[in-house]
Order: C-alpha cells, then structure tokens, then sequence
C-alpha cells in the first residue's frame, strides 16, 4: 500500500511574530543567584584569557597541591628511602604533560566549537567511541569535584585538627557553595574565582622559590614532628609494580589538561586563539609547580599522612612554624583545591548539554537557565558529588583510585580521534573542503606529522589507563572500570528512547491526518455541584455525545444525585455503576476499558475529569486527591484524550 501523500500547504498563511513583554520579578533566587539575562546578553558573558584560566584551569593547576602526596603515600609501602624515586616520576610526568598539551592545542584549533574528546570522538571514531568518552568525562567531572573539595578540607583540617570529624559536613557545605557561585554564569564565577586562583599561584611559586634558595643555601633543613606515615597495603619490596602504581597516583597532577578543549564556546573571540595561549599558561603553571614541590618535597623528608598534607609540612618546614606565611600558603591550597570544583561546574553542564542534543542524556541538560548556564547540569553535577564524598567519608585517598581512569581513557580516544582526523585530511585533495558535525576538513601537507603525535599521544595514555586500572584494581578502581559501561548502557537507552519517540512522531509516510467520525466524552463525577456542572458545560462544547458516570457506594446518596442530576444535568445521560466493594478507580477504569473495546474506527474518546482547587495549597491534605490519582491511573490507557477542568474554590 502506497503511502498517502501530505496535505498541500496554506500559501499565504499568516505567520505572527511578537516579544513577550514579561519581565522576571525579584525573589529569593534572583537575591541568590542574580537577576535573569536575555539570551542577546550571551555575547557579554564571554571570557578572556586571564579569567578562563581561573575558570578551566584551577583542576590541573590545584592537582599539584595532592599528586606529589599520592606518588609518597605507595612509595611509603617501600620505606621513606623509596622516596628518591619521586622526582623521577615527576620529570615523567611532566614530559606527558608537554605531549597532551601539543595535542589538545592541535584539537582546540580542529575544533573551535569544543566539546573535547566526545565530539572528537563522535566525528572520526563512532558513536560506542564517543559515548565512552562522554562517560568517562562525566565520571571525571563529578570525581574531580568530589576529590578537589575533600583534599581542600584535608587542608583545613592540617591546619585546624580540631575540625577533623566534621570533614564530610565541611566538605558537602563546600560543594553547595561552589554550585551556587556558578549558577550566577560563568563570567561571574570567574571573576570570583580568579582573585584565589591567582592567590595560589603566587604563594606556591613563592613557597618554591624560598625552598630552593633555602636548598642551595644549606639552610633547607627537614620536617620536624612529621605525622605518622601511612602505607596503603603494609611494608612491601621497592619493585617496578610499586614504581608503576606511584606513577599513576602522580599522573592526577594531569587531571583538567582537557577542561579548555572543552570549554572554547566561554571563550571571547578569536576563541582558538584565547583557549590555545590559556592551555599553553596552564601546563607551564602545572609543570613547574609539580616538579618544584616534589623535589622540596623530598628534600625536607615530608611523609604522607591523612592528618597533615604534604603541603602543610613544605610549608611549616619552609617558614619555620605556623605562622602568617604558612597559613597564607595553606589558605591559598585550600580556597584552589576547592575552586579546582569549579573548572567541573564549567564543563560538566557543557559536555552533559552537548550529549542531551545529540539525545543520549535528558533534554532538559541542554537548557540554559535564568543566566545562560545549564543549571540543571550544575544542580545535577553537585547533587552526585556531594553523595560521593558522604559515602567515600571526604577521604582523597579512598577516592583517588577512582579518579583517573576516566581521565586517561578520554585522553586515549581523544588522541585516537584526532589522529585518525589527520589520517583523513591526509587523504584529501589541495583545496579540497569536507565538513563534518564538528569541523571542517581541509588538506594539511603536515598531516603525518601532527599524526604522529596524536598517534603517540594515544598509545602513551592509554598504556598509563592500562597501568592505572591494573595498579589501583583492589584499591577501588574496578568500580570505574563498572560504572563506565554501565553508564554507556544508560547512554545507549536514552538515546534508543528518543529514536523511538522521533520515530513515532515522524510525518514521514503519515499522509494526511485521519478524519474523526466520532468524539465522545466521559464524565467522571463524585456529585453533583458547581464543579461537576462547570466541567459538564466544558463537556458539551467538546461534544455532543456525553456520558456522566457515577461510582455507587451507597443507594440513598446514588438516589439523591439523581434526583440532583435531573434537575441540573441538562438531559445529559448519567451511568450509575454499583460498587459493592466501595472502590472508586477500579470501577470507572473497567468501564473505561469496555468503552475503548467498542471503539469505532477513527472515534476520538476524551475523559473530561472535574477538580476543585481549594484556596490554599495546604488544603489539599484534607481531601482524597481522587482527581489527581484517576487523571494518573487513565494517563497510561492507550486511545483516550485527558482534560483536567479545575474549578477554583474561593
């Protein structure tokens, strides 16, 4: 059977179009959050480089403040003499610093719209590709909060032991301010948090300086009343296995290097350009830091513990007690470590936004709230990470294990992305153009080149997901290595459902609408009064052919709405159905279900359903709702229409 053809168009048909005059009035949320911007006020929330540097780069930079402590904490299981071997694995991690930097500025420029390593990966590697980074970015979104504000209470408690047992409070307290700064846009955040940001980065290169003149001086000296140290699994031999899981604690220092690829859209045009020179800063900060830190680290014989950070004792050894400078140096670790949250409140909502258009999350991810940021996603993102540190206890070393799988694994594809992406423009023709989703392929004569390095980038990080998921297995990194696929799972049925829905929704091949032969209407009634009559004169503008149906409970008050509907019911025929068991739905439903079973073909059946709406709100406790529960139980009944007529009790 040939399919019907669409109706022909209205030429000439009017097309209105006007603004809404309304205007947000002030509340509780306008005072918390600020008043709401117009969509044509998007333009002026853009950033420049040196507050898109507070905003995308506080988790990369903040990282350093723990990996030098996480790298300790395993060689500890060797005795402090393996300490020695953490400055090598620093200038390790350092050169793969200076490879993921080269390559995340070749995919900033690639893809100006950002989107990091989901939309490098949708474009060259496929959607099972794309939506395993997508789950492994947003699982380190949510870790990266979860551990920068425990390790920022880890500081204050260093400082403050006292505070110790309030920890998780601190720290859920903590998220909940971060999330609220950040529904007030992205500009705003940002100048809040760049005066901290900046703040760090002065005390640490500060601290490092005075420590290597200190060094050079002779007059370093050691950490006096060090904590107890802490071993994660007991005294074990120095081998490469221990090496190798000291490395991958330290490679979170390169956690965040992939936030500003994310993040172009922020940024003020030209937007490359500004995201490039910001990712270029950022890695020399981190770089430096990371291995300043480590080397004094280990100079003044710092141990990791849980009850004083690394930082805490480089700081008191530095400046000989806890004085103004210590305390300077621990407020500026834990106002970064805290606002390092922040660099996922940024890319979190984006990446869940981007995910959301392309059908895998929920749609309501990809609306921009009262301040052009996806409040949904920022809600969403600090509700998970706040019940990550509650169940984790806001310790850093339980959740570190977890950390950087997610992490690696998305640098893996992205860096698989783009080095096929050059593989592809390396097989074009001069001048040849070919646009995809995300970018525009032109032919580069040095494609093999930047190939080369995507390609190395790519077995490089993903030797070190390997490393890690094999060396922090039992320490907890098998739940990630669960809880990927099974939110790609979760991914994949989103994305069925609205392939589905789009489907049924579709007029392809629906031809022109069917002609209704028949509409007939249902009204349910609990009495007669000015409710059910108001919703019986909205009954016959629908329809001629109504039907009032009435549940028996009781004959003397059956007989007495009877009497009332003859009076008042304008001829409208009444169905009085017995209930001996006194039930109300389950009566009206099967009747409802007889008459759907007799349908005729092309009938249109409405269930108009009367409800009173008391004066206030809290009045509804007093009555049984039997309204909205019936209106719930036919929602689900397939080939019926439902109208809700209120009626407003004054």
């Amino acid at each position: 059977m040939e399919p019907m053809k669409p109706p022909e168009l209205k030429q000439g048909a009017d097309v209105l179009h006007r603004t809404a005059d309304y205007q947000p009035g002030r509340s509780l949320r306008t005072w918390l959050i600020g008043r709401p911007l117009a969509t044509a006020d998007a333009p002026h929330q853009a950033i420049g480089k040196a507050i898109g540097l507070a905003v995308f780069s506080s988790d990369a930079m903040s990282s350093v403040a723990y990996a030098t402590q996480e790298m300790l904490v395993v060689l500890a299981a060797a005795g402090a003499a393996a300490f020695v071997n953490a400055l090598p694995l620093a200038f390790a991690i350092a050169i793969l610093l200076v490879i993921l930097t080269i390559s995340y500025e070749q995919t900033i420029h690639a893809y100006p719209s950002g989107g990091g390593a989901y939309i490098v990966a949708r474009d060259n590697l496929g959607e099972l590709p794309a939506q395993t980074a997508g789950a492994a970015l947003l699982t380190d979104y949510i870790l990266t909060v979860a551990v920068s504000i425990s390790s920022g209470v880890a500081q204050i408690t260093s400082a403050f032991p006292a505070l110790f047992p309030w920890r998780v409070e601190i720290a859920v307290v903590l998220v909940a301010f971060v999330m609220l700064i950040n529904l007030r846009g992205v500009k705003e955040s940002g100048m809040i948090f760049a005066i901290p940001t900046y703040f760090f980065i002065a005390m640490m290169f500060i601290t490092v300086i005075v420590g290597l003149v200190r060094y050079l001086s002779g007059s370093l000296g050691l950490v006096s009343d060090p904590p107890p140290m802490e071993m994660l699994h007991g005294a074990q031999a120095l081998s490469l296995f221990l090496i190798l899981r000291a490395f991958s604690s330290g490679t979170t220092a390169l956690t965040g290097v992939e936030a500003i690829s994310n993040g172009i859209p922020a940024f003020r045009v030209p937007r490359s350009r500004n995201a490039g020179i910001t990712l270029i800063w950022m890695s020399s900060i981190l770089g430096s830091l990371l291995l300043g830190i480590t080397f004094l680290a280990v100079k003044i014989g710092a141990v990791p513990s849980e009850a004083e950070t690394v930082i805490s004792q480089l700081a008191r050894t530095l400046y000989d007690g806890r004085n103004v400078l210590y305390l300077a140096v621990i407020s500026a670790t834990t106002l970064i470590l805290i606002m390092a949250a922040n660099t996922s409140f940024a890319d979190f909502p984006r990446l869940s936004a981007l995910l959301a258009n392309d059908g895998f999350l929920p749609r309501q991810l990809a609306y921009r709230g009262s301040r052009l940021v996806f409040s949904r996603g920022i809600a969403a993102l600090a509700l998970i990470a706040s019940l990550l540190v509650i169940v984790f206890k806001a310790s850093v070393t339980a959740l570190i294990p977890l950390y950087a799988i997610g992490v690696f694994l998305s640098f893996t594809l992205s860096q698989s992305g783009m080095a096929r992406r050059w593989w592809k423009i390396g097989h074009l023709e001069p001048g040849q153009e070919v646009k995809e989703r995300g970018s525009t392929l032109r032919f580069e004569s040095s494609w093999q080149f930047k190939m080369l390095i995507n390609g190395f980038g790519a077995i490089l990080t993903a030797v070190i997901a390997l490393v890690f998921a094999t060396t922090k297995f039992r320490d907890g990194a098998w739940i990630v290595l669960i809880l990927v696929p099974l939110i790609v799972l979760g991914l994949s049925g989103i994305r069925r459902h609205y392939k589905n829905l789009a489907l049924n929704l579709s007029l392809e091949q629906f031809g022109e609408p069917p002609r209704k032969l028949r509409h007939r209407v249902i009204l349910p009634i609990s009495g007669v009064h000015r409710g059910s009559l108001a919703a019986l004169a909205y009954a016959q503008v629908l329809s001629a052919d109504v039907t009032a149906v009435y549940i028996s409970l009781d004959p003397e008050e059956t007989e007495k709405v009877q009497r009332k509907w003859d009076m008042w019911g304008g001829g409208v025929r009444l169905q009085v159905l017995d209930s001996p068991y006194r039930l109300l739905l389950e009566p009206l439903l099967s009747y409802i279900e007889q008459i759907i079973a007799q349908r005729q073909p092309n009938e249109v059946i409405t269930i108009v359903v009367p409800q009173f709406v008391p004066k206030y709100w809290w009045h509804n406790l007093l009555h049984a709702q039997t309204a909205t529960w019936l209106r719930l139980a036919l929602l689900f009944k397939p080939g019926i229409m439902i109208t809700n007529v209120p009626y407003q009790v004054k």
